[in-house]
């Protein structure tokens, strides 16, 4: 299908949406002259609502766009998204585009106002992680005039394009394998709940995939924090101490799950007879482990090169078909810490 890019948005339809002039609007946006508080409140909720954001390269180029494509992640901290990253570069080191990196901490704050500095400076594209969005950013997006791609998830509507796995898919994967290997007291343990939007719909998928089976989540174990190892440690003592008789524990990513591993080994467990533990990415580094996890490849490196060969191609071929969603298929490895 060919994809409908609207227009960009110009000083006019924020003059036309306020009711004041194109000036007025102007010096509001730059925070310049006498306006009144009311004028200037009615112009910035008419831009906020239209997703509205200045050109700060207006004039300067004929283009009206830089060689730029903006990728806006929630954190480099997380090895996947250094994964992701390695993919759209390796796509993009073929053409005349360059990644701009902007990091939103998982805040949807901080998201749409990194959007709204990256989008003043007229990219030719965006990649996004995720679908969940503000009322305001989501406006933006659609209203850049430039193609978008969100990624990492495919469990809803994309603005314009999507690269992703189901989460929801991946929960159900890992439940059914789990059941199928007959544990049955079951703990999930997650951080960055419940901002980390596909982690908790990786717990969706999860837990309807276990209550088809009659089976509920014993115990969980959340942290609104990030993920680390000794964090993956405490947050296995804690849950294990309520309840001891826990025969499984899924962790939200590998990291945390390598520090459960980690604690269980020190403290004697029989893994994975007496306790059976998995995790989520597929991260290469933690191979070097006493045991190997159990995880699912969440297809990083490759999301990130089919969503930078879809704004390339939409790019050079503003108007070629492109496929605005690409689902791709999450694998389950067993490693040493799941019975087969």
């Amino acid at each position: 299908m060919t994809n409908d890019v609207s227009r960009p948005l110009t000083l006019r339809d924020v003059s036309e949406a306020s009711g004041v002039s194109e000036m007025t609007v102007s010096r509001v946006l730059r925070n310049r002259g006498d306006v009144s508080k009311g004028t200037r409140e009615r112009v910035l909720t008419a831009a906020k609502a239209l997703g509205y954001v200045p050109n700060k390269i207006a004039g300067a180029l004929a283009s009206q766009r830089v060689n730029l494509v903006a990728v806006i992640i929630p954190s480099l901290r997380n090895m996947v998204f250094p994964e992701v990253m390695s993919g759209i570069s390796a796509v993009l080191e073929e053409t005349e585009l360059q990644p701009v990196v902007g990091v939103t901490d998982y805040l949807p704050e901080k998201e749409e106002r990194v959007l709204y500095e990256m989008l003043s400076w007229r990219p030719s594209g965006v990649i996004i992680a995720g679908l969940e969005h503000t009322d305001a950013a989501r406006a933006m997006l659609k209203a850049s005039g430039i193609p978008v791609v969100e990624i990492m998830d495919v469990d809803g509507t994309p603005i314009d394009s999507m690269v992703g796995i189901s989460h929801r898919r991946a929960g159900r994967i890992m439940a059914q394998a789990i059941l199928k290997a007959g544990y049955s007291r079951i703990g999930f343990l997650g951080t960055k709940m419940p901002l980390d939007h596909r982690a908790r719909k990786r717990f969706e998928g999860f837990t309807e995939a276990l209550a088809k089976s009659g089976v509920e989540i014993a115990d969980k174990e959340f942290y609104s924090g990030g993920s680390a190892l000794v964090k993956g440690r405490e947050m296995t003592s804690a849950i294990l101490e309520r309840e001891p008789d826990l025969d499984f524990l899924y962790y939200s990513n590998d990291m945390i799950a390598a520090g459960g591993l980690l604690s269980l080994l020190d403290r004697g467990f029989d893994i994975p007879d007496r306790i059976g533990l998995a995790g989520f990415n597929g991260v290469e580094l933690l191979e070097g482990l006493p045991r190997r996890l159990a995880t699912i490849d969440a297809c990083r490196t490759e999301i990130g090169e089919k969503a930078a060969e879809i704004i390339a191609q939409r790019v050079n071929t503003p108007e070629a078909a492109v496929e605005t969603v690409v689902e791709l298929t999450p694998t389950i490895s067993y490693g040493d810490t799941l019975r087969r």
